[in-house]
């Protein structure tokens, strides 16, 4: 992935679904690649987040691990993206999880 090339089918397909989540939802890595039509590439979606959140003004916080956790590597980004999102009204268990069935974004991005 060369974000100074052409985009991938793939990558393009992750933009515009991330850019769908609504204020105040969630969506895992995995549920992304999914709707993307890449089941298997949740890492990929990881690293497009990685790469290309700031060009593309994606809404990465919104974006966690199939358990609900933030699994951002560094503090200060970890406690930025549960700060963003308690700002928009999700909230964590006692566990530091979000509530997947209750802030899971249904939207099948289509």
């Amino acid at each position: 992935m060369n974000s100074d090339g052409p985009l991938r089918p793939f990558t393009i397909e992750v933009i515009r679904i991330l850019k769908e989540i609504p204020s105040g939802y969630v969506v895992t890595y995995g549920q992304v690649a999914r709707m993307a039509g890449s089941p298997r590439a949740a890492r990929q979606v990881v690293r497009i987040l990685h790469s290309m959140s700031k060009k593309y003004k994606l809404p990465w916080h919104r974006v966690v691990n199939a358990k609900g956790e933030i699994v951002v590597p560094d503090d200060n980004s970890r406690k930025l993206q549960r700060l963003l999102l308690e700002d928009e009204g999700v909230p964590f268990t006692k566990d530091g999880r979000v509530d997947l069935k209750q802030f899971e974004s249904s939207h099948k991005g289509r």
